[in-house]
């Protein structure tokens, strides 16, 4: 029979701490203790996870370059329907611009 549910961090942080003093597998103390060992368990593999995740993201570096004044402005055309500005550029498609004008007008 399962025992009862891992209820949040906390509780799976002290069971956790529990089983590895203990030093018995953690389906062991999990029966002996009256908690549910699936439940326990997918804690511990969320919790190894998240603990993966944050020292990737430490360890990683991140640059910032500013970008120039001639990338910034890539928006050549503001076309004003109503209340509403669509925004496009150079490359845009005239299907796809026709599209959205029909939409726009609709509303």
């Amino acid at each position: 029979m399962a025992g009862r549910k891992v209820f949040n961090e906390q509780d799976a942080r002290r069971c956790l701490a529990a089983v590895k003093s203990s030093r018995r597998e953690l389906a062991t103390w999990a029966r002996e203790h009256g908690v549910d060992g699936r439940s326990l368990n997918i804690w511990r593999v969320n919790l190894e996870r998240r603990g993966a995740g944050r020292r990737a993201a430490t360890a990683s570096l991140v640059e910032l370059v500013v970008a120039p004044a001639a990338q910034a402005a890539r928006v050549p055309f503001v076309l004003r329907i109503g209340g509403v500005e669509l925004e496009v550029g150079n490359c845009f498609d005239d299907a796809s611009l026709r599209r959205l004008v029909a939409v726009l007008k609709s509303c």
